[in-house]
């Protein structure tokens, strides 16, 4: 008996640049795709963009779509791995600012892995959002309005989703999952 896929007809885009943490995307975009949404990489790359794997550079991926060329209306959802240098980059790129905050604004689901949550900041939509995170930029997103909570493995704010990664990933995962499955936060109000 085959088993129903949840997110079929879903899209997801997943924005990363040079340096991105290469198993947030890895291993989350396999969950994704065994439950069948089609993912999209976006990126301020041209061609394709190259992963951080443990301590070094990883794998090359093909870039989808360029930021320019994005709508957050386009997508189901958005994936945010970490990656200093990918969140450096991005966060100083003016669409994928526009990006981010057109889908946290829009209450679509937002998955922010390791440090992505800076880039909530970035887009200047972290303010009054509760994630967790890589503790290294605990200090900069509590001082942009975000409440920190480190302990926690995944952290749910509405449509936010925020994980560390590592030992959590999975549950990330499955999480971020059931919300795409769920719809937006605003699909849910029309739907009551």
């Amino acid at each position: 008996m085959q088993q129903e896929k949840r997110l079929s007809g879903k899209k997801v885009a997943i924005i990363v640049a040079n340096g991105f943490q290469e198993t947030h995307m890895t291993e989350v975009q396999k969950t994704l795709t065994q439950q069948g949404a089609a993912s999209a990489i976006i990126s301020n790359e041209v061609g394709v963009v190259n992963g951080w794997h443990e301590d070094s550079w990883g794998h090359n991926f093909f870039v989808d779509s360029g930021l320019n060329k994005v709508l957050p209306s386009q997508y189901d959802a958005l994936l945010i791995p970490g990656g200093e240098r990918s969140l450096q980059s991005l966060g100083m790129n003016a669409h994928a600012k526009r990006i981010v905050k057109g889908m946290v604004d829009s209450g679509k689901p937002v998955g922010v892995l390791g440090r992505g949550a800076i880039l909530l900041v970035a887009a200047e939509c972290a303010a009054g959002l509760t994630v967790t995170g890589n503790p290294v930029v605990e200090e900069e997103v509590s001082k942009a309005g975000a409440i920190w909570k480190g302990e926690e493995a995944v952290v749910v704010d509405g449509a936010v989703f925020s994980s560390a990664g590592g030992e959590a990933l999975n549950e990330f995962a499955d999480a971020f999952v059931e919300a795409i499955a769920m719809g937006s936060v605003e699909e849910e109000s029309e739907a009551a």
